[in-house]
C-alpha cells in the first residue's frame, strides 16, 4: 500500500522541477531566435498582483522591443509622417468642404478622415516607442489605438480601391459613367468601406492588448500577446482573412484598373503623357508603400498557423513606416493628379466624352 501511496506523490514532489526545466527549454528555444512575430510571444505569469496582466517573455524579445529601431528609428519615421501629413489633411478636408460637386469629392473626403485618424493614432504610438515602449495611457486606450491604426489602413486601402475604379469607368466605360448616379455610389461605398471595417476591428477589442513584462518596468501595447488562449489562436485565420480582403483583394483591383487606364489613354488620340506618367506614380507608391507590410504579415500568420514560427515580426514592425508615409502622400497624389486632368482640359480642345468624364472624375 505504502508503494502506491509513494507513487502517488512522485508527481507532486518533482512539478517544480519538471516546470523550471520546461521554462528553461522554452527561454532557451526563444532566445536562440533571432527574430519574433506580430506580436512577440509571451506567457502569462499572473493576473493578480497588478491591474495589468504580466507575462513573461525571452530575452530576445526584450531586446528587440527595447532596441534602436523601435524606440528611435520607428517613432522618427511617425513624427515626419504626422509632421506633413496632417496639416496636409487638414487642408483637403477644408478645402472639399465648400465644394458643390461631390461625385468624386465625398471620396476624397473618406481617404483624408482615414488618413488624418492614422496619423493622429500615430501620435500614442510616438509616445510609447520613444518611452521605452512603455504604455501609460490604458488597456482601452490601446485597443482603441490599435483598432483606429489597423481599421484606417485598410479604410484608405479601399478608398482608393472606390477612386480608381470611379476612374476606369471615366476611361473605359465613359457612357456608363456618365450616367451612372456618381454621388450616390461615393455616398454607398465610403459608408460601406467604414461600416465593415468598423466590424472588422471588433476582435481586437476582446483580447487583452497590454502586458507587464516579467521582470521589467514596461507595460507593452499590442507588441507582445499570448497565444496559450484558444481564442487568441483563433484569430490568426481572422487576421489572414482581414489581409486577404483588406489589402490582397483591393490590391488586384486597382492593378487591373490602372493598367486598363493606362492602356487606354496610351490608344487615345490625345496627348496624355502627363497624367500616364502621374498615374502610375500613384500607383508604384501604393504598392510601395502597402505592399511589403501587408507581405510580411501575410507571410508571418501563415508561418505562425503551420509550422508555429516567429522570425518575421522585427522586418515587418520596420514595413508599417511605409502605410504611415502613404498617408501623408496621399493629398499630394490626389494633387498631381487633378492638376494634370485639369490641365489636359483647360489646354486642349476635346471632341472625346472619356476625356471629358475622366476631367468629371
Amino acid at each position: 500500500m505504502w508503494r502506491v501511496f509513494v507513487l502517488l506523490l512522485l508527481p507532486f514532489m518533482f512539478e517544480d522541477s519538471l516546470q523550471d526545466s520546461v521554462s528553461k527549454d522554452s527561454r532557451t528555444i526563444f532566445a536562440n531566435k533571432a527574430l519574433h512575430p506580430k506580436t512577440y510571444p509571451g506567457t502569462i505569469v499572473n493576473k493578480s498582483s497588478i491591474q495589468v496582466p504580466v507575462i513573461n517573455a525571452s530575452a530576445n524579445v526584450i531586446d528587440h522591443t527595447t532596441g534602436i529601431v523601435s524606440t528611435r528609428i520607428i517613432p522618427s519615421a511617425y513624427i515626419l509622417a504626422i509632421l506633413i501629413g496632417v496639416p496636409s489633411n487638414v487642408f483637403v478636408l477644408t478645402s472639399l468642404t465648400g465644394k458643390k460637386n461631390l461625385s468624386s469629392g465625398i471620396l476624397y473626403f473618406s481617404l483624408a478622415i482615414s488618413d488624418l485618424l492614422l496619423l493622429l493614432s500615430l501620435t500614442f504610438r510616438v509616445h510609447y516607442h520613444l518611452n521605452n515602449n512603455d504604455w501609460i495611457f490604458g488597456e482601452l486606450a490601446c485597443k482603441v489605438v490599435i483598432a483606429c491604426f489597423y481599421g484606417n489602413i485598410y479604410c484608405s486601402i479601399h478608398a482608393h480601391m472606390c477612386i480608381s475604379v470611379m476612374r476606369y469607368n471615366a476611361v473605359v466605360h465613359p457612357f456608363f459613367y456618365k450616367t451612372m448616379s456618381k454621388k450616390y455610389y461615393a455616398i454607398c461605398t465610403s459608408l460601406s468601406i467604414w461600416i465593415v471595417f468598423a466590424i472588422a476591428m471588433i476582435p481586437e477589442f476582446m483580447i487583452q492588448q497590454s502586458y507587464q513584462v516579467l521582470e521589467q518596468k514596461m507595460v507593452t501595447c499590442h507588441d507582445i500577446q499570448s497565444y496559450e488562449k484558444v481564442f487568441n489562436r483563433a484569430l490568426i485565420p481572422y487576421r489572414l482573412s482581414l489581409i486577404c480582403l483588406g489589402f490582397i483583394l483591393p490590391s488586384l483591383v486597382i492593378t487591373f484598373v490602372y493598367g486598363s487606364i493606362i492602356y487606354h489613354l496610351n490608344r487615345s488620340s490625345h496627348d496624355w503623357k502627363q497624367y500616364i506618367k502621374a498615374s502610375t506614380l500613384a500607383f508604384v507608391i501604393f504598392l510601395v508603400c502597402f505592399a511589403p507590410c501587408n507581405a510580411l504579415l501575410f507571410a508571418h500568420y501563415v508561418k505562425l498557423y503551420r509550422q508555429q514560427q516567429y522570425d518575421l515580426y522585427h522586418y515587418y514592425k520596420a514595413a508599417v513606416c511605409l502605410c504611415s508615409f502613404h498617408s501623408c502622400l496621399d493629398p499630394f497624389l490626389s494633387y498631381l493628379l487633378t492638376k494634370t486632368t485639369t490641365s489636359q482640359v483647360k489646354f486642349r480642345s476635346f471632341s472625346s466624352r472619356a476625356s471629358m468624364a475622366l476631367s468629371m472624375s
